[in-house]
């Protein structure tokens, strides 16, 4: 097969997880477009709009120079970022939910003034809007990714792979995301990645270190789910494991096609965007456990 990266199969870490968690969400969020606008569809929800503020605040800190990374206040830019997902925008129904997560987003950025760590040091950019490569060349199929910070340790010369989370949860010790960006950054810069972690901005001062995957290891064993992810789009078999009753990962999505979901705007990338009606106020998932 000829390469061509306009009909090429991309995959990332966020559509892998979708497919691997049910082929109907992977379909609904990754393919599937309105047939009146034209559009992708996604399911806003607080802690996803409590991630995309406290990431923007962040993720913008590293173009800036080192002696001026820190010199405005993160919650000053945290409220412009907020302005974009408050309200219903964000999948909020009530003001006392959206106040609660927008105060969990201010205790994350206090703890990142007052434990800075490396976000002082020089960072790197990849010079590419979205980083990608040819996963298979021969099969056409292709890895991108965003990755939240790059460290640069100027004496080694080498990147240091930092992903920010903002849930309360740990990452599955078989998440493909690290050994997904540590592809990524291989491949789409001259740099060696030196470590890889994650800072739970919820919990923790600092980072916690993770083992360096082996990337062969890694390579094969993405490579072995996009290729069934490109069987599936041919064969055009999306099927959920719970068949026709849905499961909680899909069903939120199928209420967008039921009439079930409310439209409230046009986001990021010209995703329609729309959210739950009332499911903040019957259960906040995230603030609640059964013990």
């Amino acid at each position: 097969m000829t390469a061509d990266k306009f009909s090429a199969t991309w995959v990332s870490h966020t559509s892998i997880s979708d497919f691997l968690e049910c082929p109907r969400l992977y379909y609904l969020k990754n393919i599937y477009k309105d047939p009146k606008t034209g559009h992708k569809v996604q399911v806003m929800s607080a802690p996803l709009a409590l991630g995309q503020a406290v990431h923007e605040v962040l993720e913008a800190l590293s173009v800036i120079p080192t002696d001026r990374r820190f010199s405005e206040p993160l919650l000053d830019r945290f409220d412009i970022a907020w302005e974009k997902v408050s309200g219903k925008k964000g999948g909020f129904w009530n003001k006392d939910i959206e106040h609660r997560y927008k105060e969990r987003g201010k205790a994350m950025l206090r703890r990142v003034e007052q434990n800075p760590g490396v976000l002082q040091n020089k960072a790197i950019k990849i010079n590419m809007d979205l980083p990608w490569f040819w996963l298979s060349e021969e099969e056409n199929i292709i890895l991108c990714g965003k990755i939240d910070w790059l460290e640069y340790n100027e004496e080694a010369d080498t990147v240091h792979i930092i992903d920010f989370k903002t849930g309360k949860h740990k990452e599955s010790g078989k998440s493909l995301q690290l050994p997904i960006y540590t592809l990524l950054v291989h491949e789409c810069q001259h740099r060696e990645v030196s470590g890889i972690s994650y800072w739970y901005l919820e919990t923790d001062d600092a980072l916690e270190a993770k083992e360096m995957p082996d990337l062969e290891d890694s390579r094969r064993e993405i490579l072995d789910i996009a290729r069934r992810i490109k069987i599936a789009r041919s064969l055009e078999k999306f099927d959920c494991p719970n068949g026709t009753s849905g499961c909680s990962a899909c069903r939120d999505y199928e209420k967008i096609l039921s009439g079930d979901a409310e439209y409230v705007g046009v986001g990021g990338y010209k995703h329609d965007i729309y959210i739950i009606p009332q499911q903040g106020d019957v259960v906040d998932k995230e603030d609640s456990r059964i013990l």
